[in-house]
């Protein structure tokens, strides 16, 4: 059975930085393609991040502050965020799918079947 478990998520003040992990099991992450969401309540579960073998891909709104990476050797995914601002305040899930490639609806929660249960990221101003 998969299992993405998530870490490193706080409470930090605008301007800091934050290292969020995913550590699978039962899923070699180097395989898949796998992503980074973000959601506040009341509103859609949304892509910031995915990388595949081919490629790291970001939306818009975080280039040059968010770094998505994997090590392969300890099968984990990260997400390096920094310059931290009130409006990345959100729980962050990692997610992965079946496939090698991440296709052109990465940032789509349908686009992937496993999901970790998230953890909490809070920026104070």
């Amino acid at each position: 059975q998969v299992q993405l478990v998530e870490s490193g998520g706080g409470s930090v003040q605008a301007g800091g930085s934050l290292r969020l992990s995913c550590a699978a099991s039962s899923y070699t992450i180097r395989n898949y393609c796998m992503a980074w969401f973000r959601q506040v309540p009341g509103k859609e579960r949304g892509g910031v991040a995915a990388i595949d073998s081919g490629g790291r891909y970001y939306e818009d709104s975080v280039k040059g502050r968010f770094s998505i990476s994997r090590d392969n050797a300890k099968n984990t995914l990260y997400l390096q965020i920094d310059s931290l601002k009130p409006e990345d305040t959100a729980t962050y899930y990692c997610a992965g799918n079946d496939r090698s490639y991440c296709s052109g609806a990465y940032r789509k929660a349908y686009s992937y079947e496993y999901w970790g249960r998230g953890t909490q990221v809070t920026v104070s101003s």
